[in-house]
């Protein structure tokens, strides 16, 4: 991490209200489009903790305004974009692009560099994780104020002083007006005429250049990596998977992400849409909120675990119930028509799918969490909404029927697995790991 950077303070003026108000012009919010600033404390205290990330604030800055007030300053939401390139550093899976600790460091100062430029910085803290029981607190830093007002859109809300006061809190620097010649740092093409997101897990950072702020599933792609240390670290279990509220209680759903998609009857279960949770002790928590909804909130634990498949030969019946071991087995296949997505998770994690499996099927035993499969798939065909959530009424329900599947179908499908699981992680799985 950069080390801190020093701003002389302006020098009092001949009064103590003349030089409150010279503090607070030259360093907090602005009086003429945007709220006034509060205190003389929290302006220099709030530069501080941004010269600590490498930016040294020229004239003013915007402190957690809300999304009327900037609007009011000339800001717009954006239209949404995606295929914005993301290259990430660290030890990830998800094939994403890598970048080195070298090219980060010298993008890093680069941007630090630019914002330090700028007139009027914009900040909006918040975090990912819908409690503070186990959340990671997030920072943004930005030369514009549309996009400070898109990021918080993914950002759960949180006290003004918050970030100030916790251990490891992510910082995202947003330029959108940096040169060109920044823009193609990492790489050339069409693909990057928009701009790109360059992701460091080491250091807690995400940088955001030209309008990669308005691709929010690269961003939260990012976000959901970076965190992924500090919520283990804080006692949490994040997975890629979702919280959906049926029958009065929380559960806890693996699925493909095409199924989500298609099936509006689990969306509107879901206590968030996007794919990302957070087991922990004290509770359950999502990663992003609604935009309906930015109030943190901790969910009980989950009463029941989904696990969805979808296979057309018939191997695996409409509903099943699971051991902890059978669980993380399907887990870590995340079989879907065919093909095999490890853990479910596309996007780029710095977790093993194997570890990831374990500490699920450890959950799943400490907790006594029933846990289901679920074949999203019936004579050769998806079924639909209601078909699901019928299935899914079934599993809750504790009482299965007795089904049994031809032995040729089940014994080939194991044997997919077995081939796929063994060549990718290797034939040591522990024991209670099984189909």
């Amino acid at each position: 991490m950069l080390g801190f950077l020093r701003r002389a303070v302006p020098a009092a003026a001949s009064s103590q209200a003349a030089g409150i108000q010279q503090f607070q012009c030259a360093y907090h919010r602005s009086s003429e489009r945007l709220s006034p600033s509060r205190d003389q404390e929290v302006s220099y205290g709030l530069n501080w903790a941004i010269a600590g990330r490498g930016v040294i604030v020229k004239d003013k800055v915007f402190h957690n305004v809300e999304a009327s007030e900037l609007q009011k300053g000339g800001a717009t939401y954006p239209d949404c974009l995606s295929g914005i390139p993301l290259h990430v550093r660290g030890d990830v899976t998800g094939g994403v692009p890598d970048v080195s600790k070298a090219q980060f460091a010298k993008l890093l100062k680069l941007v630090t560099f630019h914002l330090s430029s700028i007139s009027c910085l914009y900040v909006q803290d918040g975090a990912i994780g819908s409690s503070a029981e186990c959340d990671a607190k997030v920072r943004i830093i930005s030369d514009n104020p549309s996009s400070v007002m898109s990021l918080s859109n993914v950002l759960w809300k949180i006290p003004d002083r918050a970030v100030s006061h916790d251990t490891s809190p992510l910082t995202i620097y947003a330029t959108s007006s940096i040169s060109n010649n920044i823009k193609t740092l990492l790489g050339s093409g069409t693909q990057y005429a928009n701009g790109f997101a360059a992701a460091d897990i080491e250091r807690s950072s995400l940088i955001l250049c030209g309008k990669a702020f308005a691709d929010s599933a690269i961003v939260k792609d990012a976000l959901t990596a970076i965190t992924a240390p500090i919520l283990s670290a804080r006692g949490g279990l994040p997975v890629p998977g979702w919280l959906m509220f049926f029958g009065g209680s929380i559960v806890l759903l693996f699925a493909p992400v095409e199924i989500i998609k298609s099936c509006s009857e689990i969306q509107k279960a879901l206590l968030s849409i996007d794919c990302g949770a957070v087991m922990s002790s004290k509770g359950s928590t999502v990663l992003f909120p609604n935009k309906s909804r930015r109030e943190p909130k901790l969910f009980s634990k989950p009463s029941a675990a989904i696990i969805v498949s979808s296979d057309s030969t018939g191997a695996i019946p409409p509903v099943s119930k699971l051991s902890p071991g059978q669980a993380a087995y399907h887990f870590l296949a995340g079989y879907h028509d065919g093909k095999f997505v490890p853990a479910y998770n596309r996007g780029p994690s710095p977790a093993d799918p194997l570890a990831l499996a374990s500490s699920l099927s450890s959950n799943l035993k400490e907790d006594d969490t029933p846990t289901y499969l679920i074949n999203a798939k019936h004579s050769g065909k998806y079924i639909d909404g209601k078909g699901f959530m019928e299935l899914l009424e079934l599993a809750l329900s504790h009482n299965l029927p007795d089904i049994k599947t031809e032995d040729f179908r089940v014994g080939e499908l194991r044997g997919k697995y077995r081939s796929f699981i063994s060549s990718k992680f290797g034939k040591c799985l522990p024991e209670e790991f099984s189909f």
